[in-house]
């Protein structure tokens, strides 16, 4: 007759240790579907980052083999001496302005001939550029400050 009851009291703590087990198993699982969904968010905010990032990184140059940026990022040089020459004038150039340049005037300053179109269209791409990388501001209007 013991044995019976030994049994019967073992079956009922293993029954509770079932119920328990079975709880936590699904506490588990529930935080493990919340982990899953949090995990590819992470993913797809990393992917946007890195799209986002591709879009707005400049492309390096290759010199002697490294990857060099020619145009730095204001924020990545020490000062303008990172800059080549030609832009380093350009960049003086604004600066010596009482206000917004247009890119014709910086032309003229260069001594490019202002009157064909063609000729400014390379140095509107380097103003713009320089731009880009936080060395002038562009306007709506088209003209461009420097930075403070």
């Amino acid at each position: 007759m013991q044995e019976r009851q030994w049994i019967t009291a073992r079956r009922s703590e293993l029954d509770a240790l079932v119920e328990e087990l079975v709880k936590r198993l699904q506490e588990v699982q529930a935080e493990r579907d919340e982990l899953a969904i949090a995990e590819r968010v992470l993913n797809r905010l990393a992917e946007q980052a890195r799209a986002d990032a591709g879009a707005v990184a400049p492309a390096p140059a290759q010199v002697a083999g490294r990857a060099v940026l020619l145009i730095p990022h204001r924020s990545d040089a020490a000062d303008e001496g990172a800059l080549p020459g030609d832009y380093r004038k350009i960049l003086a150039i604004v600066r010596e302005a009482d206000g917004p340049v247009q890119v014709r005037a910086v032309g003229e300053r260069l001594g490019l001939d202002a009157s064909v179109r063609g000729k400014l269209e390379p140095l509107r791409a380097k103003m713009t550029k320089l731009a880009d990388r936080g060395w002038l501001h562009k306007r709506g209007d088209g003209r461009f400050t420097a930075r403070p």
